[in-house]
């Protein structure tokens, strides 16, 4: 029989698919460690519309086994239904170095064991949180432009939180390995590129190369490679920091002891201009932006709003 949980709540642990995939030995130890400490339901989920169902679950302290993506889609579904408060989240990462490096930021150990014994023995920690016009949640940074982002995801240029993807940049089909797909284009597993004989249509080597060309083009390491300079206004509680006569390289957002630290980038300054503020507001031409390695856009105008102690996040004692 389990041992009861520390908090005297169960917990409803809810594991990736990405993580299955990318390290399965890790997620089953995470999971036997666990449901050894405390009586556990366990949701193997294969898309958001599961996730989104596992969390109608109540009184089950939430606990998710995934890379920073996993962890950033929970929180935004909670955000949303105004849940976010209520319980405690628990995470413990799964994924290669980069796509995890948001959790270990935030405090959650390195290694699935330490990280699961932190579910079991840890303690709720409050986090502040950024919030855009748009209701989407950030936990970690905001990048204007979508420029370079060292060890950046390979599946993070997506359109949101909740739009789950491959790790060769498609999204999910749980089941179907897919190819790279481009914009506007339907997802379509490869075995369904079969004419009705059952052989691969003779274009369709063409097409993926033609694809995955273009990928490398547009994605992004070719990003990387270009100038950063766009046109931004900028502004922190209503002070001008950026204008659209004053090109800038690259304007960051994040949290810093309960304010938005916004960190503007010059083309023309040695330095950059600082400051901290309750709410930033960028707008300027179509314009795209990372947050959390997630990429969206393009739009005309987006503002960030802190909510001071918003989450909790079970980190060790």
């Amino acid at each position: 029989m389990s041992a009861p949980d520390p908090t005297g709540q169960p917990l409803l642990v809810i594991i990736d698919p990405v993580a299955r995939r990318a390290d399965g030995e890790s997620v089953r130890i995470a999971r036997d460690v666990l449901c050894a400490g405390a009586a556990a339901k366990i949701c193997l989920t294969d898309g958001p519309e599961d996730v989104s169902r596992a969390l109608s679950r109540r009184n089950r302290r939430p606990v998710v086994i995934g890379d920073d993506r996993a962890l950033l889609r929970v929180v935004g579904l909670l955000h949303r239904r105004r849940e976010l408060a209520e319980s405690a989240l628990s995470v413990v990462p799964v994924g290669a170095p980069h796509t995890v490096a948001l959790a270990h930021a935030l405090g959650v150990p390195r290694g699935p064991v330490a990280a699961a014994r932190a579910v079991l023995d840890g303690a709720p920690h409050p986090l502040d949180l950024l919030v855009d016009d748009s209701d989407a949640v950030v936990l970690g940074e905001v990048c204007v432009p979508d420029g370079y982002v060292p060890g950046a995801s390979p599946y993070a240029a997506g359109d949101g939180a909740d739009g789950g993807r491959h790790p060769d940049g498609g999204p999910e089909v749980p089941g179907d390995p897919v190819g790279p797909v481009e914009p506007g284009e339907p997802a379509v597993p490869r075995r369904q590129a079969l004419t009705a004989g059952g052989h691969q249509s003779w274009w369709s080597p063409a097409a993926r190369t033609a694809r995955t060309a273009l990928a490398l083009l547009t994605g992004p390491a070719a990003r990387h490679a270009l100038p950063s300079c766009t046109r931004l206004r900028v502004e922190a509680d209503g002070v001008l920091l950026a204008d659209l006569d004053q090109p800038v390289e690259r304007v960051t957002v994040s949290v810093v002891n309960g304010l938005a630290e916004v960190v503007v980038h010059h083309r023309s300054a040695d330095r950059p201009v600082r400051a901290r503020a309750r709410a930033v507001t960028v707008s300027g031409p179509d314009f795209r932006y990372r947050a959390d390695e997630v990429g969206a856009g393009p739009v005309r105008s987006r503002t960030w709003t802190v909510r001071p102690e918003a989450w909790r996040l079970t980190l060790p004692r």
